[in-house]
């Protein structure tokens, strides 16, 4: 699922300027038995499938160590510890905002365990080090709220939008504000216009009537 989005856009741009790294765990490779089980039934009954504790500590464990010895894009290994975190995607986490999405920006590691199924068993949770849900709904498992998060971390390293200050500008770059409206070429469309303020060269009105309608 994630190829897709990993290897697109600004995600693959940051990427290929070596300013971030994504590394997938197949839980599938930590299965156990000739079948690569990481699920069952569970405990007490009911519908669906558990995801299983020993494969997902399993890769939660490899993705630690990787991490500590992660190998330095010059080639050489990285043995000093990293600011690192694991973080299990989950509807009953802490919710998903921008405020977040910096917080995690400054680390180092970020290490996203994608739930499936009918859930995870709840012993998983001792060896995260937080969760983390992208809102009130539910989805078939964790991947897409995994890309959300790595899509909003992203840019938000530095380098990786081009301009120092692009992400500054953005929605939600300040608690209660958004982007302002942008308009471009026609200045008239089926009778809509672009507001005069845009057009008139005035840069103090210019920016007096964006900051107005950013809140």
């Amino acid at each position: 699922m994630f190829g897709g989005v990993l290897n697109t856009s600004m995600l693959r741009k940051a990427q290929d300027k070596k300013l971030v790294e994504y590394k997938l765990i197949n839980l599938r490779d930590f299965g156990l038995g000739s079948r690569k089980t990481v699920d069952d039934t569970p405990y007490g009954g009911g519908a669906g499938m558990v995801l299983r504790p020993e494969p997902l500590v399993a890769a939660i464990e490899a993705a630690k160590q990787k991490a500590r010895f992660r190998q330095g894009y010059g080639g050489q290994a990285k043995s000093k510890k990293q600011k690192a975190r694991i973080i299990l995607m989950t509807p009953r986490g802490e919710k998903f905002d921008q405020t977040k999405a910096r917080e995690l920006s400054k680390l180092e590691n970020i290490t996203l365990v994608c739930g499936r199924y009918e859930g995870y068993d709840e012993r998983v949770t001792q060896f995260i080090d937080e969760e983390i849900s992208v809102g009130d709904y539910v989805l078939t498992g964790g991947e897409l709220p995994a890309m959300i998060v790595v899509d909003a971390v992203t840019r938000l390293i530095p380098g990786v939008l081009g301009g120092e200050t692009s992400a500054e500008k953005e929605s939600h770059s300040q608690p209660g504000v958004i982007e302002h409206p942008q308009y471009t070429r026609p200045e008239e469309f089926r009778g809509l216009k672009v507001p005069d303020v845009l057009i008139s060269g005035h840069h103090a009105e210019i920016d007096k009537w964006r900051k107005t309608q950013s809140k």
